[in-house]
């Protein structure tokens, strides 16, 4: 055990040198490339995560709290909900920040060394961590929430399963049809599975499934809270349609600052008609020649504003909608706002976007 201590001290001091000579640097220290292809994105995750079922009970001192780290505070929030005063939670990326293009800091990685868990979105989110999270999962256990969801393809012309276990059954009219994408664009996959209530049922399930096996005197509570947070969703999902049916069917097109809402617009009967930046990550740039086919395409279809995340430089799409006279509409995307804010959690953060969809749409 000493022996293992030892290594372990070695990769810290190693990892937070190299974290301090990245940060000094003028190119960002984990540039790695985003995946293109479904595989590749499953490789990389898979070289550093867990599955869920192969946990086991973690070594818990007297009056010891289990503690968790989560990546983003969406999945954080989640996480709050399932583990309660059990848990001694820490969020790494800050409200505000943009998920995609985060780095984790050396406090960061001293943060993540010393957890008893790790929970991210996965699926390509946290593809700028990838490096720190390898190096973190030879010794901490790093749980994706997003395994057993049902996957969307940028422009893949197919669905894609992520990974056995989770889910849920109790999808009514969510199936796609065979061979359908979500919508049509670059080849990747898309993360932002949040924006469908069920996938975040997927999530409270992971993270308490995941809980109980590392903390088994506290399983009880956290099943309970699973299953009242899970009720709380289903009235969400419910919520959600019953808004997005007071908008003309013809009315429900979307244009966004980035490929966002494919999971929102696949499950609550709206048409994704174009992005500013035609990815999943604002990290990306548009081509000119792109920029003028979506200026033609919300002038030709008549769409009503163009949805930017709080997260996100504007400037784009703020010339856009100087073009064609629509509205720009701040949306919170993957990030929530301050707690006294008006979506200071995953719930408050979809009832506050889609209000704000709607009310847009109906102008």
């Amino acid at each position: 055990m000493a022996i293992r201590k030892s290594s372990k001290l070695v990769r810290i001091v190693a990892v937070v040198a190299s974290l301090v000579l990245a940060a000094c640097s003028s190119f960002p220290s984990q540039m790695i490339k985003a995946p293109d292809k479904f595989g590749e994105f499953v490789q990389a995750e898979n070289s550093f995560l867990i599955d869920i079922y192969d946990l086991s009970p973690t070594d818990l001192g007297e009056g010891e709290s289990l503690r968790v780290v989560a990546t983003t505070n969406i999945v954080a929030d989640v996480v709050a909900n399932i583990g309660g005063d059990a848990i001694e939670l820490t969020t790494l990326i800050p409200l505000g920040a943009d998920p995609h293009t985060y780095e984790p800091t050396p406090g960061d990685y001293q943060v993540m060394v010393n957890a008893h868990v790790i929970f991210l979105n996965g699926v390509g989110l946290e593809e700028f961590m990838y490096q720190t999270l390898k190096q973190v999962a030879v010794d901490v256990p790093i749980v994706s929430l997003s395994e057993g969801i049902e996957l969307g393809l940028f422009g893949g012309g197919e669905k894609s399963d992520h990974q056995e276990g989770g889910g849920s059954d109790e999808r009514e009219d969510h199936d796609q049809g065979e061979g359908e994408p979500y919508y049509q664009t670059q080849a990747g996959v898309d993360p932002h599975v949040w924006f469908d209530a069920y996938n975040v049922i997927v999530w409270a399930e992971n993270a308490a499934h995941a809980m109980s096996a590392l903390d088994p005197a506290n399983a009880d509570l956290y099943e309970t809270n699973a299953h009242e947070y899970v009720e709380k969703l289903k009235e969400l999902d419910a919520w959600i349609q019953v808004q997005v049916a007071r908008v003309a069917p013809e009315d429900r097109m979307l244009v966004t600052d980035h490929l966002a809402f494919g999971y929102f617009v696949h499950r609550y009967g709206l048409e994704m008609v174009g992005a500013v930046i035609p990815a999943y990550s604002m990290a990306a740039q548009p081509s000119a020649q792109e920029i003028a086919k979506l200026v033609d395409t919300i002038r030709e279809l008549g769409a009503k504003a163009i949805f930017v995340g709080t997260t996100a430089n504007p400037r784009l799409a703020e010339r856009v909608a100087e073009d064609t006279g629509v509205e720009l509409v701040p949306l919170y995307i993957g990030s929530l706002s301050e707690p006294d804010g008006p979506a200071g959690t995953y719930l408050a953060l979809m009832q506050y976007d889609v209000n704000e969809i709607v009310q847009a749409l109906l102008k």
